[in-house]
Protein backbone atom coordinates (compact mmCIF):
# COMPACT_ATOMS: atom_id res chain seq x y z
CA UNK A 1 0.00 0.00 0.00
CA UNK A 2 2.83 2.41 0.88
CA UNK A 3 4.47 1.76 -2.48
CA UNK A 4 1.19 2.46 -4.26
CA UNK A 5 0.65 5.75 -2.41
CA UNK A 6 4.25 6.80 -3.11
CA UNK A 7 3.77 6.04 -6.82
CA UNK A 8 0.63 8.18 -6.89
CA UNK A 9 2.52 11.06 -5.24
CA UNK A 10 5.41 10.83 -7.70
CA UNK A 11 3.06 10.57 -10.68
CA UNK A 12 1.27 13.74 -9.55
CA UNK A 13 4.46 15.86 -9.41
CA UNK A 14 4.64 16.71 -13.16
CA UNK A 15 0.96 17.66 -13.09
CA UNK A 16 1.53 19.96 -10.11
CA UNK A 17 4.42 21.72 -11.86
CA UNK A 18 2.63 22.18 -15.17
CA UNK A 19 -0.76 23.12 -13.68
CA UNK A 20 0.79 25.64 -11.27
CA UNK A 21 2.56 27.41 -14.11
CA UNK A 22 -0.54 27.42 -16.29
CA UNK A 23 -2.58 28.74 -13.37
CA UNK A 24 -0.36 31.82 -13.17
CA UNK A 25 -0.56 32.34 -16.94
CA UNK A 26 -4.34 32.05 -17.00
CA UNK A 27 -4.70 34.31 -13.97
CA UNK A 28 -2.96 36.97 -16.04
CA UNK A 29 -5.48 36.50 -18.83
CA UNK A 30 -3.47 34.28 -21.21
CA UNK A 31 -4.43 30.75 -22.27
CA UNK A 32 -1.41 28.72 -23.33
CA UNK A 33 -2.34 25.42 -24.96
CA UNK A 34 1.31 24.68 -25.65
CA UNK A 35 1.94 22.91 -22.34
CA UNK A 36 2.51 19.54 -23.96
CA UNK A 37 5.14 20.96 -26.30
CA UNK A 38 6.93 22.84 -23.52
CA UNK A 39 6.97 19.72 -21.33
CA UNK A 40 8.49 17.69 -24.15
CA UNK A 41 11.19 20.32 -24.65
CA UNK A 42 11.95 20.19 -20.94
CA UNK A 43 12.05 16.39 -20.97
CA UNK A 44 14.42 16.04 -23.91
CA UNK A 45 16.67 18.83 -22.63
CA UNK A 46 16.91 17.30 -19.17
CA UNK A 47 17.71 13.89 -20.59
CA UNK A 48 20.27 15.19 -23.10
CA UNK A 49 22.16 17.37 -20.60
CA UNK A 50 22.15 14.67 -17.93
CA UNK A 51 23.30 12.06 -20.45
CA UNK A 52 26.10 14.25 -21.80
CA UNK A 53 27.30 15.84 -18.54
CA UNK A 54 26.26 13.22 -16.01
CA UNK A 55 24.68 15.78 -13.68
CA UNK A 56 20.87 15.66 -13.27
CA UNK A 57 20.84 19.04 -11.49
CA UNK A 58 22.29 20.70 -14.57
CA UNK A 59 19.56 18.88 -16.49
CA UNK A 60 16.94 20.49 -14.24
CA UNK A 61 18.21 24.01 -14.88
CA UNK A 62 18.54 23.37 -18.61
CA UNK A 63 14.99 21.99 -18.78
CA UNK A 64 13.61 25.02 -16.95
CA UNK A 65 15.44 27.27 -19.41
CA UNK A 66 14.13 25.31 -22.40
CA UNK A 67 10.56 25.59 -21.14
CA UNK A 68 10.92 29.32 -20.48
CA UNK A 69 12.50 29.90 -23.90
CA UNK A 70 9.68 28.02 -25.63
CA UNK A 71 7.14 30.09 -23.69
CA UNK A 72 8.97 33.25 -24.73
CA UNK A 73 8.34 32.29 -28.36
CA UNK A 74 4.65 32.02 -27.49
CA UNK A 75 4.66 35.51 -25.95
CA UNK A 76 6.32 37.01 -29.03
CA UNK A 77 3.51 35.78 -31.24
CA UNK A 78 0.48 36.18 -28.96
CA UNK A 79 1.42 39.29 -26.98
CA UNK A 80 3.79 40.94 -29.42
CA UNK A 81 2.13 40.15 -32.74
CA UNK A 82 -1.41 39.62 -31.36
CA UNK A 83 -1.91 36.21 -32.93
CA UNK A 84 -4.71 33.94 -31.76
CA UNK A 85 -3.79 32.31 -28.46
CA UNK A 86 -5.52 29.00 -29.14
CA UNK A 87 -4.01 28.55 -32.61
CA UNK A 88 -0.55 29.61 -31.42
CA UNK A 89 -0.70 27.26 -28.44
CA UNK A 90 -1.63 24.32 -30.63
CA UNK A 91 1.16 25.24 -33.04
CA UNK A 92 3.58 25.37 -30.09
CA UNK A 93 2.59 21.85 -29.07
CA UNK A 94 3.18 20.59 -32.61
CA UNK A 95 6.50 22.45 -32.75
CA UNK A 96 7.65 21.10 -29.37
CA UNK A 97 6.65 17.57 -30.28
CA UNK A 98 8.55 17.65 -33.55
CA UNK A 99 11.66 19.41 -32.26
CA UNK A 100 11.94 17.23 -29.17
CA UNK A 101 11.72 14.14 -31.37
CA UNK A 102 14.48 15.48 -33.60
CA UNK A 103 16.76 16.47 -30.71
CA UNK A 104 16.10 13.26 -28.83
CA UNK A 105 16.66 10.90 -31.77
CA UNK A 106 20.35 10.21 -30.87
CA UNK A 107 19.37 9.39 -27.28
CA UNK A 108 16.69 6.79 -27.99
CA UNK A 109 17.54 3.59 -26.13
CA UNK A 110 19.90 5.30 -23.70
CA UNK A 111 19.47 5.49 -19.93
CA UNK A 112 20.59 7.95 -17.27
CA UNK A 113 21.09 8.06 -13.53
CA UNK A 114 18.36 10.41 -12.37
CA UNK A 115 17.56 12.09 -9.09
CA UNK A 116 17.88 10.15 -5.86
CA UNK A 117 15.57 10.50 -2.85
CA UNK A 118 16.59 13.09 -0.27
CA UNK A 119 15.91 11.94 3.27
CA UNK A 120 14.95 14.66 5.75
CA UNK A 121 16.51 13.82 9.13
CA UNK A 122 14.11 12.82 11.90
CA UNK A 123 11.01 13.44 9.74
CA UNK A 124 11.84 10.58 7.36
CA UNK A 125 11.92 8.18 10.34
CA UNK A 126 8.41 9.04 11.51
CA UNK A 127 5.99 6.10 11.46
CA UNK A 128 3.23 5.83 8.88
CA UNK A 129 3.83 8.84 6.59
CA UNK A 130 7.50 9.58 7.27
CA UNK A 131 8.72 7.27 4.53
CA UNK A 132 6.11 8.61 2.10
CA UNK A 133 6.38 12.35 2.55
CA UNK A 134 9.97 12.93 3.64
CA UNK A 135 11.97 10.58 1.41
CA UNK A 136 11.23 12.21 -1.93
CA UNK A 137 13.54 13.76 -4.51
CA UNK A 138 14.40 17.45 -4.67
CA UNK A 139 12.01 18.17 -7.55
CA UNK A 140 9.07 16.62 -5.70
CA UNK A 141 9.76 18.75 -2.64
CA UNK A 142 10.08 21.78 -4.91
CA UNK A 143 6.72 21.12 -6.57
CA UNK A 144 4.83 21.20 -3.26
CA UNK A 145 6.83 24.19 -2.03
CA UNK A 146 6.26 26.22 -5.21
CA UNK A 147 2.54 25.44 -5.14
CA UNK A 148 2.35 26.80 -1.59
CA UNK A 149 4.35 29.89 -2.54
CA UNK A 150 2.08 30.54 -5.53
CA UNK A 151 -0.99 30.37 -3.27
CA UNK A 152 0.64 32.87 -0.90
CA UNK A 153 1.73 35.08 -3.80
CA UNK A 154 -1.72 35.26 -5.37
CA UNK A 155 -3.67 36.02 -2.22
CA UNK A 156 -1.24 37.69 0.16
CA UNK A 157 0.98 39.97 -1.93
CA UNK A 158 0.49 43.18 -3.87
CA UNK A 159 2.12 41.64 -6.94
CA UNK A 160 -0.39 38.82 -6.85
CA UNK A 161 -3.21 41.34 -6.64
CA UNK A 162 -1.82 43.13 -9.70
CA UNK A 163 -1.59 39.82 -11.60
CA UNK A 164 -5.22 39.00 -10.82
CA UNK A 165 -6.28 42.53 -11.72
CA UNK A 166 -4.60 42.24 -15.11
CA UNK A 167 -6.42 38.97 -15.74
CA UNK A 168 -9.81 40.18 -14.53
CA UNK A 169 -9.84 43.63 -16.13
CA UNK A 170 -6.75 44.61 -18.05
CA UNK A 171 -8.16 48.01 -19.02
CA UNK A 172 -8.57 49.03 -15.39
CA UNK A 173 -5.11 47.70 -14.51
CA UNK A 174 -3.61 49.69 -17.39
CA UNK A 175 -5.47 52.81 -16.25
CA UNK A 176 -3.87 52.40 -12.81
CA UNK A 177 -0.42 52.45 -14.40
CA UNK A 178 0.42 48.75 -14.53
CA UNK A 179 2.03 47.30 -17.65
CA UNK A 180 -0.34 44.59 -18.84
CA UNK A 181 2.17 43.39 -21.42
CA UNK A 182 5.00 42.97 -18.91
CA UNK A 183 2.82 41.22 -16.36
CA UNK A 184 1.47 38.77 -18.92
CA UNK A 185 4.90 38.10 -20.42
CA UNK A 186 6.30 37.32 -16.97
CA UNK A 187 3.36 35.06 -16.14
CA UNK A 188 3.60 33.07 -19.39
CA UNK A 189 7.37 32.65 -19.13
CA UNK A 190 6.97 31.44 -15.54
CA UNK A 191 4.41 28.97 -16.83
CA UNK A 192 6.91 27.76 -19.43
CA UNK A 193 9.62 27.37 -16.79
CA UNK A 194 7.28 25.24 -14.70
CA UNK A 195 6.31 23.16 -17.74
CA UNK A 196 10.00 22.57 -18.39
CA UNK A 197 10.43 21.28 -14.82
CA UNK A 198 7.37 19.08 -15.28
CA UNK A 199 8.92 17.57 -18.38
CA UNK A 200 12.29 17.13 -16.66
CA UNK A 201 10.68 15.06 -13.93
CA UNK A 202 9.75 12.31 -16.37
CA UNK A 203 13.26 11.17 -17.43
CA UNK A 204 14.96 12.19 -14.19
CA UNK A 205 12.61 10.32 -11.85
CA UNK A 206 9.72 8.42 -13.41
CA UNK A 207 11.16 7.00 -16.65
CA UNK A 208 15.00 6.99 -16.84
CA UNK A 209 15.15 6.95 -20.63
CA UNK A 210 14.03 9.07 -23.57
CA UNK A 211 11.23 8.15 -25.91
CA UNK A 212 9.42 10.39 -28.36
CA UNK A 213 6.16 11.75 -26.94
CA UNK A 214 6.97 10.50 -23.44
CA UNK A 215 4.71 13.10 -21.81
CA UNK A 216 1.77 10.99 -23.05
CA UNK A 217 -0.79 13.78 -22.82
CA UNK A 218 0.15 15.03 -19.37
CA UNK A 219 0.20 18.61 -20.68
CA UNK A 220 -3.45 18.33 -21.67
CA UNK A 221 -4.29 16.79 -18.30
CA UNK A 222 -2.60 19.74 -16.58
CA UNK A 223 -4.72 22.15 -18.63
CA UNK A 224 -7.86 20.30 -17.55
CA UNK A 225 -6.59 20.26 -13.98
CA UNK A 226 -6.46 24.07 -13.85
CA UNK A 227 -10.11 24.25 -14.84
CA UNK A 228 -10.98 21.40 -12.47
CA UNK A 229 -9.31 23.35 -9.66
CA UNK A 230 -11.32 26.50 -10.50
CA UNK A 231 -8.00 28.39 -10.74
CA UNK A 232 -7.34 27.80 -7.01
CA UNK A 233 -3.87 26.48 -6.02
CA UNK A 234 -5.17 24.38 -3.12
CA UNK A 235 -7.43 22.39 -5.42
CA UNK A 236 -4.58 21.70 -7.84
CA UNK A 237 -2.99 19.46 -5.23
CA UNK A 238 -6.21 17.47 -4.79
CA UNK A 239 -6.76 17.21 -8.54
CA UNK A 240 -3.15 16.15 -9.20
CA UNK A 241 -3.45 13.29 -6.69
CA UNK A 242 -6.77 12.29 -8.24
CA UNK A 243 -5.43 12.24 -11.80
CA UNK A 244 -2.24 10.54 -10.61
CA UNK A 245 -4.26 7.85 -8.90
CA UNK A 246 -6.40 7.28 -11.99
CA UNK A 247 -3.23 6.94 -14.10
CA UNK A 248 -1.83 4.29 -11.76
CA UNK A 249 -5.13 2.38 -11.69
CA UNK A 250 -5.13 2.30 -15.50
CA UNK A 251 -1.56 0.97 -15.56
CA UNK A 252 -2.27 -1.65 -12.91
CA UNK A 253 -5.52 -2.65 -14.58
Amino acid sequence: MDALILTVILTSVPLIFAATGELIAERSGVLNLGLEGMMLMGAVTAFAITSLLGNPYLGIFAAAGAGALTAAVFTIFTLGLATNQVATGLALTIFGTGLSGLVGAPFVGGTIDGLQPVLIPVLSDLPAFGGLLFQLDVLAYSAFLILGLVAWFLHKTRAGLVLRAVGNNHDSAHALGYSVLHVRCGAVIFGGLMAGLAGAYLPLVLIPHWSEGMTAGRGWIALALVVFASWMPSRILIGAFLFGGITIIQLVG
